[in-house]
């Protein structure tokens, strides 16, 4: 089940953080995240386990997704299309009109996801990431229409 992320969830997020991500977010950090008015976290749970999260953060009308997040053991399996449906349906429910992302160059797999979504390259940025080295490809969804919005229940 997908929805919003609570200060309980930190130390989970914390471990899912530290192992999908070489440079990842402490505990502070995304705790700090979660008092932003700018950014909205959701976890997808089961049975008390966190097994992916995410982050989109909405300014000025625009979406970014800053993090999205499964456990190597739960991937390809659903749980990030879920994770993205939710932000970008959030995102519509908030009047942004577009979204933007960054990914590793090298992340076919994500690369796809997003391109299942209706994002497309616009640029790189090089030398982005750092461990390892290697460049960013930014990706946009522009033009989001309400009328596509699906309403995923989300329990606060």
């Amino acid at each position: 089940m997908i929805r919003r992320m609570e200060l309980c969830d930190l130390e989970q997020v914390t471990e899912l953080e530290r192992i999908c991500f070489a440079e990842s977010w402490s505990g502070r950090l995304l705790e700090a995240g979660m008092h932003s008015p700018y950014d909205t976290y959701f976890v997808w749970e089961q049975e008390e386990r966190i097994f992916g999260y995410c982050c989109l953060r909405l300014l000025a009308g625009e979406g970014e997704i800053q993090r999205i997040a499964v456990l190597p053991q739960y991937r390809r399996l659903g749980v990030g299309r879920k994770l993205m449906e939710a932000m970008v349906d959030y995102a519509m429910s908030e009047q942004a009109c577009a979204i933007s992302l960054e990914v590793r160059e090298s992340n076919c797999g994500a690369r796809r996801l997003y391109e299942s979504f209706g994002f497309t390259q616009e640029a790189v940025r090089k030398s982005y990431y750092r461990n390892p080295p290697e460049d960013a490809v930014i990706m946009w969804r522009r033009g989001l229409s309400t009328a596509h919005i699906q309403h995923f229940p989300l329990k606060k």
